[in-house]
């Protein structure tokens, strides 16, 4: 009987793109402030801007309701879902 090595644990490597730091628009700025950050960091501050305003909607929790600052962001829209939303945050990223 042929004993199986053990496989080897390969350490995940962050995406490099992901970890780039971006300049977030004026408009994004308002929500995370004017610092260059990495996409990973812009989503986490968005969605802590979201939890703490109380914009995530009580039946469907994957919708977002916008208020003035996020509408802006949303591209005037007043509830998109949390897939959308990555998409339309990371037009006002460059």
């Amino acid at each position: 009987m042929a004993t199986k090595k053990p496989a080897k644990k390969t350490t995940r490597k962050p995406n490099a793109a992901f970890m780039k730091p971006m300049t977030p628009s004026s408009t994004l700025a308002e929500i995370v402030g004017s610092k260059p950050l990495p996409r990973t960091e812009v989503t986490s501050k968005v969605w802590a801007y979201i939890k703490k305003h109380g914009l995530q909607d009580n039946k469907d929790k994957k919708k977002i309701n916008a208020d003035n600052k996020l509408q802006a962001v949303f591209g005037g829209k007043k509830s998109v879902d949390m897939f959308e939303m990555t998409k339309l945050v990371s037009k006002h990223l460059s």
